[in-house]
């Protein structure tokens, strides 16, 4: 699994946070599930900024069944009170039987109207294993077998957004023998955004995780390793989705 913090910005901000490997046939359709739990006093709120995955997630929370998609930009979190949440990173397997069109969903949800699921794992919380375990039993039944498309659009999304060795598309084309022009029409039909911008989410990641766990690492050293062209490169990156530089990121910690 992928470490356990990233995309998380300010980790140390987080109330009870929760991440749970699936298993058995779930393992073809989710990537983890993640639960926070929070029990705020009268007037707290707890802001959880966020720099999603490229990936949609599947989210029980209050009754309510959402869908989200994949994010273009960093997004934050209110917490007040006392609540939780069971949400699922969706693998693009499953993702592309819950949404005909993934890129109408880009930086955007939608309610589901799926009563029984909100059920189910409302009745197993607090149990947070039982509660994953009954998310995994409907998504395993909704959406069934993957199929060889969903496998390939799988082992894209598993090679973008977890192998630092991928830099570059082609590098992803080569591994997975196919063209460059079949990955991208995978990921814009089955994920909504494109493989460039999958490879560009994870690095960025990679760079606040870099920057927020190394404080003395040199920016520039940062930027030459996750294969940026120069410091001021990752800056403009960190600008455009964070609305802040690396540097300003390290000075707020």
């Amino acid at each position: 699994m992928t470490d356990p913090t990233r995309g998380v910005l300010y980790p140390e901000r987080l109330p009870r946070f929760t991440r749970i490997a699936p298993e058995g046939a779930a393992s073809a359709l989710v990537e983890w599930f993640w639960i926070p739990e929070w029990d705020l006093p009268d007037g707290v709120v707890s802001r959880q900024p966020v720099l999603g995955y490229p990936a949609a997630n599947l989210v029980v929370e209050a009754g309510t069944v959402t869908l989200w998609g994949a994010t273009t930009r960093a997004s934050e979190r209110e917490l007040r009170g006392s609540g939780w949440a069971v949400g699922a990173l969706l693998k693009p397997a499953a993702y592309a039987r819950l949404s005909d069109a993934p890129g109408a969903l880009v930086d955007a949800h939608i309610v589901l109207d799926e009563p029984e699921l909100s059920r189910y794992v409302s009745g197993a919380m607090p149990d947070l294993d039982a509660a994953a375990a009954a998310m995994s039993a409907w998504l395993v039944a909704r959406v069934g077998p993957p199929t060889s498309d969903a496998r390939l659009a799988n082992a894209m999304a598993d090679l973008l957004m977890g192998d630092p060795a991928i830099l570059r598309l082609d590098d992803a084309a080569e591994r997975l023998r196919v063209s460059v022009r079949t990955l991208q029409r995978l990921a814009h039909r089955i994920v909504g955004v494109s493989p460039a911008a999958m490879i560009r989410r994870r690095r960025l990641q990679e760079a606040a995780q870099r920057v927020r766990e190394d404080p003395a690492a040199p920016l520039a050293e940062i930027a030459a390793e996750l294969g940026y062209a120069d410091q001021a490169h990752l800056a403009n990156d960190f600008r455009a989705v964070l609305g802040l530089t690396a540097t300003d990121y390290r000075a707020d910690r």
